[in-house]
């Protein structure tokens, strides 16, 4: 095997610009930096709403009532 073909592997800590936790982790990079985590990312937090569904249905609702009316 041929050798200096690998990148060196060294541990480094990922820490969340948006809530500032971290976490360590293996990797070529000197840093990571990322803008959510799973504790803060609405879909992992559970706080994740599907409001535009709701809006289209609210809204083709009010067009059918507007037409019914006339």
């Amino acid at each position: 095997m041929k050798k200096d073909l690998h990148p060196e592997m060294k541990k480094l800590t990922v820490t969340c610009d948006t809530c500032g936790s971290s976490f360590e982790t293996n990797s070529t990079k000197d840093e990571i930096k990322v803008d959510a985590c799973n504790n803060c990312h609405p879909f992992y937090t559970g706080k994740a709403t599907s409001a535009s569904k709701a809006g289209r249905v609210d809204r083709f609702n009010t067009r059918l009532n507007k037409a019914n009316e006339k």
